[in-house]
Formats: C-alpha cells, structure tokens, sequence
C-alpha cells in the first residue's frame, strides 16, 4: 500500500536521486526518541517533540532515526492532504516533509562524503535544504488540486503565510537556535520566491544544483538571485 511518507520520499529521490533506502524503515517510537534525544544533549531539549530526525555515524555507516508524534500523525490521518489542504493540515504537512527531506539529504551528503556533524553549518544546510523543499512540495499539493484550474496569488500568499511566517525561533531560550532557524527560514523564503519565477525544467536544475552546495555557497547563491529579482523589479 503506498503511503504518504514512500510518495514523498519518492518525489524527493525524483527530484535528486534515489537513496536506495526506504526511510519508513527508519522511523522509530517514542520511547526511542527520549533515549536518543537524551544522548543529544540539552539543546534538543528545546526542539519541538511533533518530529525529530537523528542522524549518526558508525562504522562507516549513516544511522538515521525519525520520529513522529502520535498526535502529529492522528491529524495526517485525519486530514490526509491528499485529498486536499487546509488549516486542519498545513502545518503537520510541513512538519511530516521537513523529517524525510532532512534524512534524504543527510543521506545524499553521506555518500557524497559529508559524516553527519555537530557543526552549526551543517544543521542549518538540513534547515535551509529542508524549507526550500518543503514549500516546493506544497505548491504541488496546491497546484493538484487546482487543476484544471491554476494557482492564485492569494493560494501562493496562504502557502507561504504558513511556511515562512509561523514561528522561526524566536522562542527559543538558546541564542545559537533562535538564530538558526530565524536566518535559515529568512534565507528560504527569498530562495523560494526567485524559484517561483522559473519555468519549471529551470526550476528543477537549479534546485539540483543548489542541494549539493554547501550551507556558505547556499548564502552566497540566494543573495546573488535575490539581487538579480531587485534588479528585475526595478526595471519594471
């Protein structure tokens, strides 16, 4: 039977390239979850109990762990976005993305030759990799349901109110997390708007490349795109 998670996966490995694993086999329950976030260390205190995604190296092996909460997924169950978007279901949506997208890539830097790291560059390429996607996958959703029709500037606005204008961190107590994920989702939501205006085989082969850079050249490519949009604006 397919799921929600394997058609994800799936549009994912479509996207870059097939990692060979099934990542459902990799989801974990919750009693793992408070065993590995203990092992983590106090800053993953603070990050939301709704999903995580661990990562480790061993042996010269990637082991990855997901986990969803039981409440996250009720309402995925309830509110399968398959059948169409809503307020009852955006946000566990973005949430259920984020996990897959951070474990496929984390893959997909492992065999590229990239262990997963403590680094704070490295947790923010996953952040940044991981809202870009996610809002790439949500404009799919959208524009599904639209057909035959198209998407409007106010599905586009609502899309984007729920992916870059939620909460981006500044209720962490820990400075290194507030900073992160506010500069990572600031970062995406100019990164995505630059996208939108490709055509879609474009957009496609730019995504390609922009997933192998790393979290510096990532800065660097959106703040060139970002320019070239001001550029574009100012001539009109």
């Amino acid at each position: 039977m397919t799921t929600l998670f394997s058609e994800i996966q799936r549009l994912f490995e479509r996207t870059y390239a097939s990692i060979g694993v099934n990542l459902e086999d990799c989801l974990i329950d919750s009693r793992r979850c408070r065993q590995l976030s203990a092992l983590a260390g106090a800053q993953c205190a603070e990050l939301s109990m709704l999903a995580r995604t661990f990562l480790r190296e061993a042996d010269g092996a990637l082991h990855v762990g997901i986990y969803y909460s039981g409440w996250l997924v009720e309402q995925l169950e309830k509110h399968d976005p398959r059948s169409g978007l809503s307020g009852d279901n955006i946000s566990p949506l973005i949430v259920f993305v984020e996990e897959i997208n951070h474990a496929l890539h984390a893959v997909l830097r492992f065999r590229a030759g990239e262990n997963p790291s403590s680094s704070e560059d490295y947790a923010r390429n996953l952040e940044l990799q991981g809202s870009v996607d996610t809002y790439l996958v949500l404009l799919l959703f959208m524009a599904i349901f639209r057909r035959p029709g198209t998407m409007t500037a106010m599905d586009r606005k609502w899309l984007r109110f729920h992916m870059f204008s939620r909460e981006t961190g500044a209720s962490f107590s820990s400075e290194n997390l507030r900073s992160r994920y506010m500069e990572t989702t600031m970062l995406a939501k100019s990164y995505t708007l630059y996208l939108e205006s490709l055509s879609a085989a474009a957009r496609i082969q730019e995504i390609r490349v922009f997933h192998a850079l790393d979290y510096t050249s990532k800065k660097d490519r959106i703040s060139d795109v970002a320019a070239s949009i001001e550029e574009s604006d100012g001539e009109d």
